[in-house]
């Protein structure tokens, strides 16, 4: 999910910037349902590892990307290591092979090496958490290690991508029918329901990002007893300005807020497929 419209360059490198103040502003908090009922279980505490810290941090970059974070390692001991694969350790994420990489990690310094999450297991809580690092030594032994994690940032995605699936399981949301219309793209959101689940379900707001103005006329709700519900929705361009065009890294990303009866307003990833994308794409020559 997201998943949130956030901008900037992409960051794929295995060895980022150091925490000295050179790395790139962190994402902006995205709005998510509270948890609510009973705690999730949790897996077991991770014991510490002399001589090295890690940290989930996850920028701009990397929810472009998607389905990625960046494990910030520390070294705090007196010698050199390096990091030659990481992956991360979660009960609320399904397990992902190790990712090789290659990050050296002098006393004192820090790195942000990407990794992979899985997805989201909504039995489970994310924390406690721990970075699965291989590492070689300077006299060249390798270790396996299993780093704990201070991983705010992963009950974080978990939250919003639980809350979001339990939203789309009461009624489905799909962008059918986007055409050309002038200096716009017009089409229509459909709402589903998809379960046994009859309390209303109203779309809240939707919100457009750096590259698109998205328009509909909301709220509206799928009452009960009711199987559909549709919305026009209307896409123009917000800027044309070449910097901006170049810039965003997610212009397909639209916020749509879907709300199940008094429950609390859930922020969700507006549906594009390719097609959809083609459309929003071929504006951009015609209206700029």
């Amino acid at each position: 999910m997201r998943r949130t419209a956030v901008v900037l360059a992409v960051l794929l490198c295995a060895a980022c910037s150091e925490a000295s103040g050179t790395a790139p502003a962190p994402a902006p908090p995205t709005a998510s349902a509270p948890s609510s009922g009973p705690a999730l279980p949790t897996g077991p505490s991770v014991p510490a590892v002399p001589g090295i810290e890690a940290e989930v941090r996850q920028w701009r970059t990397d929810e472009a990307v998607g389905g990625q974070v960046q494990v910030t390692v520390t070294g705090t001991g007196a010698e050199p290591f390096t990091v030659t694969s990481v992956a991360l350790e979660s009960p609320g994420f399904a397990p992902l092979p190790d990712r090789p990489v290659d990050v050296e990690v002098p006393p004192g310094r820090t790195f942000d090496v990407p990794a992979p999450y899985g997805e989201a297991d909504c039995g489970w809580a994310a924390e406690p958490a721990a970075a699965r690092l291989t590492v070689v030594r300077p006299d060249g032994r390798t270790e396996q290690l299993r780093v704990p994690l201070s991983a705010e940032v992963l009950t974080r995605i978990h939250d919003e991508e639980c809350a979001a699936r339990t939203v789309l399981a009461v009624a489905a949301a799909d962008v059918r029918g986007l055409t050309p219309d002038g200096d716009a793209v017009t089409g229509t959101l459909t709402l589903t329901r998809a379960g046994d689940d009859d309390r209303p379900v109203t779309v809240t707001r939707l919100e457009g990002n750096v590259h698109y103005s998205a328009d509909a006329d909301l709220p509206r709700t799928l009452a009960a007893g009711e199987s559909t519900l549709e919305v026009g929705l209307r896409f123009t361009m917000a800027r044309c300005d070449p910097h901006a065009l170049a810039e965003a890294k997610q212009p397909y990303l639209f916020l749509l807020g879907l709300q199940v009866g008094d429950d609390d307003e859930v922020p969700v990833d507006l549906p594009m497929d390719q097609a959809d994308r083609d459309e929003l794409a071929a504006l951009v020559d015609r209206a700029c």
